[in-house]
């Protein structure tokens, strides 16, 4: 695939989180050593003046859906019904997270149920500069090398994009990452598309506000642990919109122990991105 590549000017604007690049990476990646089976995930870079903001297509399509399918009912005792017209679907993936790049750390944005939290992290300093090049994608590019989260590293970037971002967390390198995949290649990242200049004029990031402002600042550690708590409390969760009969709560309490035991098995042979809180 032959990409186009774009380096907004910078011309002034006092609108806040305007476009100067919008770039889409694919993930293909093994999360399951029971087999050799790939999965392959789309991300959009969004890059503004200041930061990078980095997220999964899909999830920035249910986004859309949602804002454009949401219906509200006023209710004859005042209150609202907040619901979705009939018949829409909203995408669904496992990647609802929002990163946040800059020159100062990289913030990391998930939900724990309701719940938005946070945790920062320092922009990687420690990048190996190699002197060795590659064209990727009609893409002059430059080697560099990393250990990150219990990982070894193998970046590619181009300093003729002068934006020090790239996918997930890594950035801090002199020029947009354009492929970047681990040692082991169970996860490789690479620029498969990105947005002319002509159509980023006017633009902003496409990133709703509430996927990042307004969450709680936490760590990692307490950020996971967070969610697995969220899961594990869906039996209260369904038993407050109604599942209060006997019957309906001891089939709640077998799905429920049915799914933390396939959860357990999977942890076995679970492999993460980050081997490394």
């Amino acid at each position: 695939m032959i990409l186009s590549y774009s380096v907004l000017s910078s011309a002034q604007s006092n609108k806040k989180d305007t476009l100067r690049g919008e770039f889409t990476y694919v993930l293909k990646a093994k999360f399951d050593t029971r087999n050799d089976l790939r999965t392959e995930n789309f991300f959009s870079l969004q890059v503004s003046d200041n930061r990078a903001f980095f997220a999964d297509v899909i999830s920035l399509k249910g986004d859309s859906v949602m804002a454009n399918s949401r219906t509200i009912t006023n209710n004859p005792d005042g209150s609202k019904t907040l619901s979705w017209k009939k018949g829409v679907v909203i995408p669904k993936t496992n990647f609802n997270f929002t990163i946040i790049q800059s020159n100062e750390h990289v913030q990391y944005f998930d939900l724990a149920g309701m719940s938005l939290l946070t945790y920062k992290e320092p922009v990687i300093i420690n990048w190996k500069l190699v002197d060795e090049t590659k064209v990727i994608n009609t893409i002059n590019c430059k080697k560099a090398e990393v250990t990150f989260k219990g990982r070894n590293w193998i970046a590619w970037y181009s300093p003729e994009i002068p934006f020090p971002y790239g996918p997930m967390k890594f950035s801090g390198l002199p020029g947009l990452i354009i492929k970047i995949t681990d040692d082991k290649g169970d996860f490789d990242f690479e620029l498969v598309k990105s947005v002319s200049d002509y159509k980023l004029k006017g633009k902003l990031v496409n990133i709703k506000k509430s996927r990042y402002t307004e969450a709680i600042e936490t760590k990692q550690p307490k950020l996971k642990q967070a969610q697995r708590n969220a899961r594990a409390n869906v039996n209260a969760e369904l038993a407050s919109y109604g599942t209060t009969t006997v019957e309906g709560q001891e089939m709640l309490r077998k799905r429920e122990k049915e799914r933390e035991n396939a959860i357990e098995e999977n942890k076995k042979y679970a492999n993460p991105l980050e081997l490394e809180n």
